[in-house]
């Protein structure tokens, strides 16, 4: 029961992040993504790539941004985001 709680709120949260995608067109070219919106955008990449193969249309990328800040966040996040997950891993031990 516990397993099925956690797997339909985490499919709720994730649901939930879809309304902050890029390209859901809250941003124009007068009213660009910024820095924290790459931000933002890095950490739902992997959202993001994984809708645009099932339902196409989502792209992982915003196309009217700031430009090198909005490129510098998006790429802080997806180098913090997949990397970091090496700090988790096991090592493994000689023997």
């Amino acid at each position: 029961m516990k397993k099925l709680t956690l797997s339909v709120l985490i499919l709720l949260f994730m649901l939930t992040l879809t309304a902050c995608l890029p390209g859901d067109g809250s941003y124009t070219a007068s009213t660009p993504a910024g820095f924290f919106s790459g931000i933002w955008h890095g950490w739902l990449a992997p959202l993001s790539m994984l809708l645009g193969f099932i339902r196409g249309g989502y792209r992982i990328y915003e196309v009217n941004n700031t430009g090198l800040l909005y490129d510098l966040g998006f790429y802080i996040a997806i180098i913090g985001g997949f990397g970091g997950f090496s700090l988790f891993r096991g090592k493994k031990k000689d023997k």
